[in-house]
Protein backbone atom coordinates (compact mmCIF):
# COMPACT_ATOMS: atom_id res chain seq x y z
CA UNK A 1 0.00 0.00 0.00
CA UNK A 2 1.47 3.36 -1.07
CA UNK A 3 1.43 6.23 1.45
CA UNK A 4 1.45 9.90 0.45
CA UNK A 5 3.91 12.02 2.46
CA UNK A 6 3.38 15.78 2.74
CA UNK A 7 5.66 18.51 4.11
CA UNK A 8 6.67 22.13 3.74
CA UNK A 9 8.23 23.27 0.53
CA UNK A 10 11.32 25.46 0.54
CA UNK A 11 9.20 28.42 -0.53
CA UNK A 12 6.80 27.92 2.41
CA UNK A 13 9.70 27.63 4.86
CA UNK A 14 11.26 30.79 3.43
CA UNK A 15 7.97 32.68 3.82
CA UNK A 16 7.68 31.56 7.47
CA UNK A 17 11.24 32.63 8.18
CA UNK A 18 10.60 36.04 6.62
CA UNK A 19 7.49 36.49 8.76
CA UNK A 20 9.39 35.50 11.91
CA UNK A 21 12.16 37.95 10.99
CA UNK A 22 9.65 40.76 10.51
CA UNK A 23 8.00 40.00 13.85
CA UNK A 24 11.33 39.96 15.68
CA UNK A 25 12.35 43.19 13.97
CA UNK A 26 9.09 44.82 15.04
CA UNK A 27 9.57 43.70 18.64
CA UNK A 28 13.15 45.00 18.73
CA UNK A 29 12.14 48.30 17.12
CA UNK A 30 9.28 48.66 19.58
CA UNK A 31 11.63 48.08 22.52
CA UNK A 32 14.03 50.63 21.08
CA UNK A 33 11.24 53.20 20.88
CA UNK A 34 10.20 52.46 24.47
CA UNK A 35 13.79 52.90 25.67
CA UNK A 36 14.16 56.15 23.73
CA UNK A 37 10.97 57.47 25.32
CA UNK A 38 12.27 56.61 28.80
CA UNK A 39 15.56 58.41 28.15
CA UNK A 40 13.66 61.42 26.84
CA UNK A 41 11.50 61.51 30.00
CA UNK A 42 14.55 61.14 32.23
CA UNK A 43 16.29 63.98 30.40
CA UNK A 44 13.20 66.17 30.73
CA UNK A 45 13.40 65.87 34.54
CA UNK A 46 16.93 67.27 34.49
CA UNK A 47 15.88 70.10 32.18
CA UNK A 48 12.72 71.06 34.10
CA UNK A 49 14.20 71.58 37.56
CA UNK A 50 16.42 74.54 36.52
CA UNK A 51 13.28 76.07 34.98
CA UNK A 52 11.53 75.74 38.37
CA UNK A 53 14.40 77.47 40.14
CA UNK A 54 14.78 80.32 37.66
CA UNK A 55 11.03 80.80 37.46
CA UNK A 56 10.75 81.06 41.25
CA UNK A 57 13.69 83.45 41.42
CA UNK A 58 12.13 85.65 38.75
CA UNK A 59 8.89 85.83 40.72
CA UNK A 60 10.15 86.16 44.27
CA UNK A 61 13.90 86.93 44.13
CA UNK A 62 14.60 83.90 46.29
CA UNK A 63 15.29 80.17 46.04
CA UNK A 64 12.47 77.65 46.45
CA UNK A 65 13.03 75.80 49.70
CA UNK A 66 15.21 78.64 51.00
CA UNK A 67 12.70 81.51 50.67
CA UNK A 68 12.44 83.53 53.94
CA UNK A 69 9.18 85.11 52.69
CA UNK A 70 7.58 81.90 51.47
CA UNK A 71 4.53 82.29 53.74
CA UNK A 72 3.74 85.64 52.15
CA UNK A 73 4.82 84.68 48.65
CA UNK A 74 3.02 81.34 48.20
CA UNK A 75 1.62 80.48 51.65
CA UNK A 76 4.25 77.76 51.95
CA UNK A 77 6.10 76.14 54.86
CA UNK A 78 8.90 78.24 56.35
CA UNK A 79 10.25 76.00 59.12
CA UNK A 80 13.49 74.26 58.14
CA UNK A 81 15.93 71.87 59.78
CA UNK A 82 18.48 74.67 60.22
CA UNK A 83 16.43 77.88 60.70
CA UNK A 84 19.51 80.12 60.61
CA UNK A 85 20.16 79.02 57.03
CA UNK A 86 16.84 80.28 55.64
CA UNK A 87 17.55 82.90 53.00
CA UNK A 88 21.28 82.14 52.76
CA UNK A 89 21.08 81.44 49.03
CA UNK A 90 21.65 77.69 49.42
CA UNK A 91 19.17 74.82 49.14
CA UNK A 92 20.31 73.00 52.27
CA UNK A 93 19.93 69.27 52.81
CA UNK A 94 20.74 66.07 50.97
CA UNK A 95 19.25 65.40 47.52
CA UNK A 96 17.11 62.73 49.16
CA UNK A 97 15.75 64.64 52.19
CA UNK A 98 16.29 63.20 55.66
CA UNK A 99 13.51 65.30 57.23
CA UNK A 100 10.34 66.98 56.05
CA UNK A 101 11.80 70.30 57.23
CA UNK A 102 14.90 70.04 55.01
CA UNK A 103 15.04 72.77 52.38
CA UNK A 104 15.52 70.04 49.77
CA UNK A 105 12.13 68.65 50.83
CA UNK A 106 10.40 72.04 51.01
CA UNK A 107 11.74 72.87 47.55
CA UNK A 108 8.98 70.76 45.96
CA UNK A 109 6.21 72.39 47.96
CA UNK A 110 7.39 75.89 47.09
CA UNK A 111 7.65 75.34 43.32
CA UNK A 112 4.24 73.65 43.29
CA UNK A 113 2.56 76.40 45.28
CA UNK A 114 4.12 78.87 42.83
CA UNK A 115 2.42 76.92 40.00
CA UNK A 116 5.74 76.03 38.43
CA UNK A 117 5.38 72.27 38.92
CA UNK A 118 2.60 69.77 39.46
CA UNK A 119 2.21 67.55 42.52
CA UNK A 120 1.18 67.42 46.14
CA UNK A 121 1.95 70.44 48.34
CA UNK A 122 1.55 68.46 51.57
CA UNK A 123 5.14 67.79 52.68
CA UNK A 124 5.61 64.12 53.54
CA UNK A 125 8.45 61.62 53.41
CA UNK A 126 6.27 58.71 54.48
CA UNK A 127 6.83 55.43 52.64
CA UNK A 128 4.46 55.19 49.71
CA UNK A 129 3.66 58.89 49.74
CA UNK A 130 3.71 60.64 46.36
CA UNK A 131 5.13 63.97 47.56
CA UNK A 132 8.75 63.38 46.48
CA UNK A 133 8.75 62.98 42.67
CA UNK A 134 9.97 59.88 40.88
CA UNK A 135 11.43 59.43 37.41
CA UNK A 136 10.24 57.32 34.47
CA UNK A 137 11.79 54.17 35.97
CA UNK A 138 10.45 54.71 39.50
CA UNK A 139 13.60 56.19 41.04
CA UNK A 140 13.60 59.18 43.38
CA UNK A 141 14.40 62.65 42.02
CA UNK A 142 15.99 65.35 44.18
CA UNK A 143 18.03 68.52 44.27
CA UNK A 144 20.72 69.84 46.59
CA UNK A 145 23.58 72.31 46.74
CA UNK A 146 27.06 71.49 45.49
CA UNK A 147 28.29 71.29 49.10
CA UNK A 148 25.94 68.37 49.83
CA UNK A 149 26.31 66.58 46.49
CA UNK A 150 27.01 62.82 46.43
CA UNK A 151 29.40 63.48 43.52
CA UNK A 152 32.21 66.01 43.33
CA UNK A 153 31.22 68.14 40.36
CA UNK A 154 30.88 71.74 39.31
CA UNK A 155 27.62 73.66 39.68
CA UNK A 156 25.73 75.66 42.29
CA UNK A 157 22.90 73.13 42.29
CA UNK A 158 22.97 69.37 41.79
CA UNK A 159 19.99 67.39 40.47
CA UNK A 160 20.00 63.64 41.16
CA UNK A 161 17.80 60.91 39.71
CA UNK A 162 18.04 57.37 41.08
CA UNK A 163 17.61 53.75 39.90
CA UNK A 164 18.55 54.49 36.28
CA UNK A 165 19.87 51.49 34.32
CA UNK A 166 23.40 51.82 33.00
CA UNK A 167 22.27 51.83 29.36
CA UNK A 168 19.97 54.77 30.07
CA UNK A 169 22.62 56.54 32.14
CA UNK A 170 25.06 56.38 29.24
CA UNK A 171 22.44 57.69 26.81
CA UNK A 172 21.55 60.49 29.23
CA UNK A 173 25.18 61.56 29.48
CA UNK A 174 25.42 61.64 25.70
CA UNK A 175 22.18 63.65 25.46
CA UNK A 176 22.93 66.17 28.20
CA UNK A 177 26.71 66.27 28.44
CA UNK A 178 29.97 64.84 27.08
CA UNK A 179 29.08 61.14 26.86
CA UNK A 180 31.62 60.20 29.58
CA UNK A 181 29.92 59.20 32.83
CA UNK A 182 32.66 60.27 35.24
CA UNK A 183 33.38 63.76 33.86
CA UNK A 184 31.51 66.94 33.01
CA UNK A 185 28.17 68.23 34.23
CA UNK A 186 26.48 64.80 34.22
CA UNK A 187 28.05 62.01 36.24
CA UNK A 188 27.10 58.61 37.63
CA UNK A 189 27.51 57.03 41.06
CA UNK A 190 26.23 53.88 42.75
CA UNK A 191 22.46 53.73 43.05
CA UNK A 192 21.07 54.97 46.36
CA UNK A 193 24.13 57.05 47.26
CA UNK A 194 23.00 59.85 49.58
CA UNK A 195 26.03 60.83 51.66
CA UNK A 196 28.11 63.90 50.80
CA UNK A 197 31.06 63.10 48.53
CA UNK A 198 34.52 63.46 50.06
CA UNK A 199 36.42 61.86 47.18
CA UNK A 200 35.82 61.61 43.46
CA UNK A 201 33.46 58.61 43.37
CA UNK A 202 31.86 58.88 39.93
CA UNK A 203 31.92 55.82 37.70
CA UNK A 204 32.87 54.98 34.11
CA UNK A 205 30.11 52.88 32.57
CA UNK A 206 30.45 50.41 29.71
CA UNK A 207 27.91 48.12 27.98
CA UNK A 208 28.72 45.55 30.67
CA UNK A 209 26.95 47.85 33.16
CA UNK A 210 23.80 48.29 31.08
CA UNK A 211 21.43 46.39 33.38
CA UNK A 212 22.81 47.75 36.68
CA UNK A 213 20.92 50.68 38.28
CA UNK A 214 22.81 53.91 39.09
CA UNK A 215 22.29 57.37 40.51
CA UNK A 216 22.73 60.04 37.82
CA UNK A 217 23.46 63.63 38.88
CA UNK A 218 23.73 66.85 36.90
CA UNK A 219 25.27 70.12 38.05
CA UNK A 220 24.26 73.55 36.82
Amino acid sequence: MQRNQSGFTLIEIAIVLVIIGLLLGGVLKGQELINSAKVKNLATDFKNIPVFIYGYQDKFRSLPGDDPRVVINVNGTLSTTTPANVGNGVIDGLWKPAAETDETALFWQHVRLANLAAGSTVVSLAVGNTYIPVNAVGGTIGITSAAASPILMKGSYIICSDAIAGKFARQLDTTLDDGVTNTGSVQVVLAGTVTVATVANSLVLTPANDDTPYLVCMGF
